[in-house]
């Protein structure tokens, strides 16, 4: 299964940005998005940003992921 998961650019450079996650961030690649500026909401998998999303598209997912990890179940 793939997952890709919402991250916020925090700084860009060039092809390459750096986007955060729950305090977190590293660096992915944009080449593949056309018009990424600082702020925007991305989808990223592998390192790789695929898509742009809306800041509510975004928060809804990462609250959606948050209440996932909650219902965790051990082993």
């Amino acid at each position: 299964m793939c997952l890709s998961v919402p991250m916020k650019v925090i700084e860009i450079r060039g092809e390459k940005g750096l986007a955060e996650i729950g305090g977190m961030s590293r660096e992915v690649d944009l080449r593949f998005l056309a018009y990424v500026k600082v702020g925007d909401y991305i989808m990223v998998h592998a390192g790789f940003a695929l898509q742009k999303l809306e800041q509510e598209e975004a928060e809804e997912t990462l609250s959606l992921l948050r209440e996932m990890l909650a219902h965790e179940t051990p082993g």
